[in-house]
C-alpha cells in the first residue's frame, strides 16, 4: 500500500511538472561547429543550447516555470519592458556563474551584468555577440512618445560558426536592420502596436535578405500573412506569441 502512494505521489508530481511546462517546439540549425538548438519558449523568449552551454533570451515567467528549465550560463535582455526584463524569470535559472549581457536600462534595473550599448560587440564561449539598436519609428504612445526610443534597447546578432543568428528586440523596419549583410536566420517582432507590421517586416526582410525568417513575439498579428508578402525566403512560423 505505502509503494502505491509513493507511486500515485510520483505520477501527480511528474504530472503537474508537464502541465507547468508544456513540450516546446524545438529546432537544430547545423554549423560549421557543432550543433545549435533553440527551444522556442513563446513571446520574445527562447533558449538556446550550444557546446553544453544554454542561453536564455528575455525569459518570461508568464510563459514558463523556469524552475523546471535548464539554468543559464548567460542571459541576454533586449530591454528593460516587464516582459523582456523579468526578475522572477531570471531569479529561476541564474546561478553563481550566470553572465548576463544587457542593454544599460536594463542594468540601472537588476544592478548587475555587462552592458552593451548599441553598436558594441563581445564574444562569450566562442559566439561573437553584436548589439544593434532597436527602436521604434512610426508606433508611438498617446503622449507621442516612441514606444521603444531609440539608444534604450537591443537587437542581438549571435554568430555561431559560420551562421549568423538576427535576435531584432521590439524595433520597427530601422535603417540599421535593413543595412545588416549576411544574416542567415532572422528573429523579428510583430507584436502590434509596439512593434511591425507584416508589412514592415516584409520591408526590412527585402532590404537585408536573411536567409530564413523566423516571425516571433507577435501576440495576436497573423505570421501567415508573411507567406503572402514573401514567396522568396523560407519562413518558419514557429509558437512564439
Amino acid at each position: 500500500m505505502k509503494k502505491i502512494i509513493i507511486l500515485l505521489f510520483a505520477i501527480i508530481i511528474a504530472s503537474v511538472s508537464a502541465f507547468a511546462n508544456p513540450v516546446f517546439e524545438k529546432d537544430i540549425i547545423k554549423t560549421s561547429e557543432g550543433d545549435l538548438e533553440i527551444t522556442f519558449i513563446g513571446h520574445a523568449s527562447m533558449m538556446m543550447k550550444w557546446h553544453e552551454k544554454i542561453i536564455h533570451i528575455d525569459p518570461y515567467s508568464a510563459l514558463a516555470d523556469y524552475n523546471g528549465l535548464p539554468k543559464a550560463d548567460l542571459i541576454l535582455i533586449t530591454h528593460h519592458h516587464r516582459d523582456h526584463l523579468d526578475e522572477k524569470a531570471i531569479n529561476s535559472i541564474k546561478t553563481d556563474k550566470t553572465e548576463f549581457i544587457l542593454a544599460e536600462m536594463c542594468f540601472n534595473q537588476l544592478k548587475y551584468g555587462k552592458v552593451m550599448k548599441n553598436g558594441d560587440n563581445t564574444v562569450y564561449e566562442n559566439v561573437k555577440i553584436e548589439a544593434i539598436p532597436a527602436y521604434n519609428i512610426v508606433h508611438k504612445r498617446d503622449t507621442g512618445e516612441l514606444y521603444h526610443p531609440k539608444g534604450e534597447g537591443n537587437g542581438y546578432i549571435l554568430t555561431f560558426g559560420d551562421k549568423r543568428v538576427l535576435i531584432g528586440g521590439d524595433t520597427e523596419n530601422t535603417s540599421e536592420i535593413k543595412a545588416l549583410e549576411k544574416i542567415d536566420y532572422a528573429f523579428l517582432p510583430m507584436n502590434l502596436p509596439f512593434t511591425m507590421t507584416p508589412e514592415m517586416v516584409a520591408d526590412a526582410v527585402k532590404a537585408f535578405k536573411p536567409k530564413v525568417l523566423y516571425p516571433y513575439h507577435y501576440s495576436n498579428t497573423d505570421p501567415n500573412k508573411l507567406l503572402e508578402l514573401l514567396k522568396d525566403i523560407e519562413i518558419r512560423i514557429r509558437k512564439m506569441q
